[in-house]
């Protein structure tokens, strides 16, 4: 018999920045183990519900009783087991009687050999898990894999015994059907009442009739949206309406939304207002401490400019909201009478005045101050500036020189996240080129995986300047990402060189900004190269990622190509290759070309003699490439590396005949050796491009 459970733990107010993942875990572990167990069916599906104050698991579908299943069981090898005679040994007999079987039990046995001896099994049958055992385990294997971001210890009801959790758990609810489940966790017993909202639940209990009239009892008597996904949804049509009657719209933001979500169990959206004297500060500072500080959603004009309204999530339903809605506005304003207290402030002193202080500032230990960091970008960025436009250098080296300074100031002191945004906004109260002042800003990006690029040229410049620093400086001093572990995001910092050098098509070769940063530190060869090998290997898992083939990717990088602005041409070009129909023959004999010219003893020429070549099908080869590689070399170098390959369509033919009827190591000397450098001479005209031996099966 089967029917659908229910498990909800009652708890005490859970973090809500982790609320939605412990959701999520304890309903999936749950249900994993409860499937590991026979206890669910194929057409099982499991529900999870998340509030500040229950964790909670629906399950369709689950057994009162897994069935009974045939197990064979390893005892020993039988040399072991058994002595001459076939009869049991003492060790054989002490195995049986901790499975709780007697003498009798030898003649079930059976040997079956392993490949190197004959082992004695016990076909068995093995019953299948009760409802009451099957749930304990998996609600025991749920709380043990939660990812609870700290854990409290508490005493529960006896008074003695202590537990650990994330919070103080005060009820237990375990129903399959109607029926409780007999489990227990964290000091209680299953049971079938819960309880509903703190203020606005009909009763102070709510007796579960079933598993299934879970959601709708706590919605109708306990004023909760169980569901976290619903309570969300529900949040948003609020925000979306209470906004579109101001003709407004909420600021965009799915980690506030889950966090807010996890902060309410029946969402009721208001609007608030403050002073208008506060929009004087830029609307970043007052947009950061409204979200960060008290959860409100601010609301944009239809230019996206910040409004003196914002809309409250409350958590509670009063028949006059005035006073939900005033005492927010009380909240809210010495926030931003902070905000522009600091403004007005930082204003008072320039970002050059400021300079001095940042040798005050630690940096690494291993690498000194935030100024010698500062003098360290300004150098590389003005080097960079000369090969790109030497009329920036100027400007690179004032926004490089004031690009950390913002640091030193009162807003970023309270509000790390406005790092380059306030320096910008100093920089333009100054009166400082918009060119620095974007630059002091856009430097820190690409902040993240899909952030926009800096938006200026010397933006890009001084962004690369600080990202080279960073890497090739940490990398000297052996701080190196290890597995997952990258306290310093120096994979994130490799691959913003990494986009800037591609999708800003820079005229820059890799080696080239590497070892104008390298010229600022003390490094050897071998962390030169583990740098050089970080950069292609993030590049090529971020090629990956969007949607290369592993293939594809191996063939271009092999041949580590200097300008990274011309990878997306060069894949381009592999891919369109890898399209012909005789592609698959021309890697494979590519692969074989490869693996021949390794062998060859000594340097191999690519210098052929016409005089020495004997057989007709090397003499078409060689006629065939005297054809081809001058037509693809110039499209190579005209940058059509597309038409390049595919001009190399025409050799599959005469490649095939010279390996179905040449003797490559031919006993003269002479011979092979020329053969060889025909060979040689054909391997890099394949080769220009990419490795196609890569495109091989």
């Amino acid at each position: 018999m089967s029917s659908n459970l229910l498990v909800e733990l009652f708890v005490e107010e859970l973090p809500p920045k982790a609320l939605k993942k412990l959701g999520e875990s304890f309903a999936n572990v749950l249900f994993d183990t409860l499937n590991a167990q026979g206890l669910t069916s194929d057409a099982s599906v499991v529900t999870h519900f998340a509030t500040p104050r229950r964790l909670a698991a629906h399950v369709t579908a689950v057994s009162a009783k897994a069935a009974d299943k045939q197990v064979a069981q390893k005892l020993m090898p039988a040399t072991v087991g058994l002595d001459a005679s076939g009869s049991a040994t003492p060790a054989l007999m002490k195995k049986l009687q901790a499975l709780g079987l007697d003498g009798s039990a030898v003649s079930q046995l059976r040997k079956e050999h392993d490949g190197k001896a004959d082992i004695l099994f016990l076909d068995a049958t093995q019953a299948g898990a009760t409802l009451a055992e099957g749930v304990q385990k998996a609600i025991d294997e749920a709380l043990a894999k939660l990812p609870i971001p700290k854990v409290m210890t508490y005493q529960i009801n006896d008074g003695w015994e202590s537990v650990n959790f994330v919070r103080p758990a005060h009820g237990l609810v375990a129903m399959h059907g109607s029926d409780i489940v007999p489990i227990a966790v964290l000091g209680l017993q299953a049971q079938s009442s819960t309880q509903g909202h703190r203020f606005e639940a009909k009763t102070p209990l709510i007796n579960i009739t079933s598993a299934d009239t879970y959601a709708k009892q706590l919605r109708e008597e306990g004023a909760v949206i169980a569901s976290f996904a619903e309570r969300r949804a529900e949040i948003v049509k609020q925000l979306n309406a209470a906004a579109a009657k101001e003709n407004l719209t909420p600021i965009e933001d799915d980690a506030l939304l889950d966090e807010v979500t996890a902060l309410v169990e029946l969402p009721n959206v208001l609007l608030g207002q403050f002073e208008n004297e506060f929009l004087e500060v830029p609307q970043e500072c007052l947009i950061l401490t409204m979200k960060a500080n008290q959860k409100y959603f601010p609301l944009l004009d239809a230019q996206g400019k910040l409004t003196n309204k914002f809309l409250i999530v409350s958590n509670i339903h009063p028949a006059d909201p005035s006073k939900v809605i005033g005492g927010n506005e009380r909240v809210v304003r010495p926030r931003l009478a902070d905000a522009k207290f600091f403004f007005d402030q930082d204003r008072k002193k320039t970002l050059e005045s400021r300079l001095d202080g940042l040798a005050k500032v630690v940096y690494h230990n291993k690498l000194g101050s935030q100024g010698e960091r500062n003098a360290r970008v300004v150098t590389i960025a003005k080097a960079i500036a000369e090969q790109i436009n030497p009329t920036l250098t100027a400007k690179v080296e004032q926004a490089a020189r004031l690009s950390k300074v913002d640091l030193l100031t009162d807003m970023v002191g309270e509000f790390p996240e406005l790092q380059g945004i306030m320096g910008r906004y100093y920089a333009q109260h100054e009166g400082l080129d918009d060119d620095v002042a974007f630059a002091i800003e856009d430097h820190y990006k690409p902040r993240f995986a899909g952030d926009e690029l800096p938006r200026e040229t010397v933006g890009i410049i001084v962004a690369l300047a600080d990202k080279l620093e960073t890497l090739v400086g940490l990398f000297s001093i052996g701080e190196k990402p290890t597995g997952d572990k990258d306290p310093f995001a120096i994979r994130r910092q490799a691959l913003g060189i990494i986009r800037m050098l591609i999708d800003m098509k820079l005229p820059l070769s890799l080696n080239a900004v590497l070892e104008v940063a390298f010229s600022k530190f003390v490094t050897d060869p071998s962390a030169r190269n583990a740098v050089k090998e970080f950069c292609y290997d993030r590049l090529s898992v971020n090629l990956r990622d969007q949607g290369a083939s592993p293939q594809e990717v191996d063939a271009v990088l092999s041949l580590t190509p200097e300008f990274l602005s011309e990878v997306p041409a060069l894949l381009q070009a592999v891919r369109s290759f890898a399209g012909l129909a005789e592609a698959p023959a021309l890697a494979a004999a590519n692969k074989r070309v490869g693996n021949i010219l390794k062998k060859a003893e000594g340097a191999v020429s690519s210098e052929v003699n016409a005089n020495l070549l004997q057989e007709s099908a090397e003499k078409a080869l060689a006629e065939a490439l005297n054809q081809v590689k001058p037509k693809a070399d110039q499209l190579f170098e005209a940058g059509d590396y597309t038409a390049s390959l595919q001009a190399l369509a025409i050799l599959k033919a005469p490649v095939d005949a010279f390996f179905d009827n040449v003797m490559v190591n031919a006993e003269e000397v002479a011979l092979k050796n020329n053969r060889l450098a025909l060979l040689n001479q054909l391997h890099q005209a394949m080769n220009r491009v990419a490795d196609l031996s890569k495109l091989a099966s």
